[in-house]
């Protein structure tokens, strides 16, 4: 039954001829009294009687005004038989029943109802907050007390225990009026040191595990995802991968125990692919719970090999003639020295940025899943004829195109750089950015058609052009899933 019905239920009119009755009732009262004050007046105590009379009345009246209060408050009784006994005295049935908390329709349940609804009707907002407190009974009842005191409502904790104290990690839902640094002050006051705050969105609704799930699938499909996927278990960290062997084929020294390292706010892991992963965060320590997680995904990593998807995208030029877009990876290292063999010094200069004959050797770095992703484009004999690299490059990416002579000025530089700004919109990038030279109309031009907001800087002749991919929703990008048809 709904509130408006009980309530239609509750203000249900008197009939008419109820209403006769007692006032049939209320005139042979009124009759009745007077006949036996007439009868009892003429006796000789007839005054003390009727006086006797009313103090008996009144006290009757009293005594059933206290019983009827003292059982209006008693509960319900059980209409639905669940609570009921049998013939035997024991409980009917065998199976329990939930018990329904009854609607109030008192004035002051709806008063108490109003200000829940109002105050739920509040602007909130999520914060993620972390502190430290010591491993000992009441410490986090401490800290909910406070949390609690400021209307603050907790939606998720997760807890990192340390050889002192214990690391606890909120998912927190405020009034927006509660600055972040009074409810730090709080938490200092309550027992919790080196606490650290930030805004949170609904992504971080999701629970750790399911989050830790989610990410170990994203790199069991693509190794190119065991970058972004570090990046997402820790928050908001600096990545670095540092292969074993330099672009010049001399060992770099990089290397790592099996095992790892975590130094407070680093940690470096040995890259299955040889060289060095390595992870900083310089204004939150990592704890020894968040460095196991990020050993099992590269272990993972490294148990599955080398992977990268399947997919291929037919494309068909203005021309007609069709091509196709795939990812690309190590085994398409002899292609793509073959295309470089048919481009002009002019091209691999503008691509490079640097002596020609270096040029062979950046292939093994660029095609590394490790490193970003690479995109290929081939024709329908099989020629590879263009390449699209997205390269994680710290806290930044980078774009770079290389097209074939013969085969720019088509769109294929166009269409690629598309998809390398949709990949890194989905990776969640915050902006890409390009060098290259003035005199490369092609790039340049190719950057302003993404229409998105440019930087342009310029230093010694290199120029550098920064797309910010916040200022646009996903929706509005060119998207690697959108155009030709797909083969997998």
């Amino acid at each position: 039954m709904t509130d408006v019905t009980s309530a239609k239920s509750a203000r249900r009119p008197h009939h008419w001829r109820r209403d006769l009755m007692e006032l049939a009732a209320l005139f042979t009262a009124v009759a009745v009294a007077d006949a036996i004050a007439n009868l009892i007046g003429h006796q000789p105590d007839g005054p003390y009687l009727l006086m006797a009379s009313a103090l008996v009345l009144t006290a009757t009246a009293g005594f059933h005004t206290w019983w009827a209060r003292r059982h209006s408050h008693a509960p319900p009784p059980d209409t639905d038989g669940s609570s009921g006994t049998d013939g035997t005295g024991g409980t009917g049935g065998s199976a329990v029943q939930p018990v329904v908390p009854a609607l109030s329709t008192t004035p002051g349940a709806d008063a108490g109802a109003e200000d829940e609804s109002e105050a739920g009707a509040g602007e909130t907002t999520l914060w993620r907050m972390r502190t430290t407190v010591r491993d000992a009974p009441g410490s986090l009842a401490a800290l909910c007390t406070v949390l609690a005191r400021h209307g603050i409502d907790i939606l998720t904790l997760q807890t990192h225990p340390l050889a002192q104290g214990t690391v606890d990690e909120f998912l927190l839902r405020a009034p927006v009026t509660l600055p972040a640094a009074q409810l730090t002050r709080a938490i200092s006051a309550a027992g919790g040191s080196s606490t650290w705050i930030e805004r949170a969105d609904a992504h971080d609704l999701v629970d750790a595990p399911t989050r830790v799930l989610g990410l170990a699938t994203r790199t069991a499909l693509d190794a190119a995802e065991l970058p972004l996927a570090l990046r997402q278990l820790l928050g908001r960290c600096t990545i670095h991968s540092s292969p074993a062997v330099s672009v010049t084929g001399r060992a770099t020294g990089e290397t790592a125990p099996v095992e790892g390292v975590l130094e407070e706010t680093m940690m470096r892991l040995r890259d299955p692919s040889g060289g060095v992963i390595t992870v900083e965060r310089p204004y939150l320590p990592f704890t020894p719970t968040e460095f196991a997680r990020a050993r099992a995904l590269v272990e993972l990593d490294a148990r599955l090999g080398p992977r990268v998807p399947r997919s291929e995208h037919v494309l068909t030029l203005p021309e007609g003639n069709e091509i196709t877009v795939r990812r690309a990876d190590h085994a398409d290292l002899d292609a793509a020295r073959a295309m470089h063999e048919r481009c002009s010094e002019q091209t691999l200069r503008l691509r490079y940025h640097g002596p020609v004959r270096d040029a062979d050797r950046y292939l093994d770095h660029l095609l590394s899943p490790r490193f970003g992703r690479t995109l290929a484009v081939q024709t329908a004999s099989g020629r590879l004829v263009a390449l699209g690299h997205l390269l994680w490059d710290g806290d930044e990416t980078e774009v770079a195109l290389l097209v074939e002579d013969d085969w720019q000025r088509r769109g294929i530089g166009s269409e690629l750089l598309g998809r390398l700004v949709a990949l890194a919109v989905e990776a969640g990038c915050e902006s890409v950015y390009a060098v290259t030279q003035a005199s490369n109309t092609g790039m340049v031009a190719a950057m302003r058609a993404l229409s998105l907001p440019l930087d342009y800087q310029i230093e010694e002749g290199t120029l550098v052009i920064t797309a910010r991919l916040d200022a646009s929703p996903l929706g509005s990008l060119p998207s690697h899933e959108s155009h030709g048809q797909s083969r997998r």
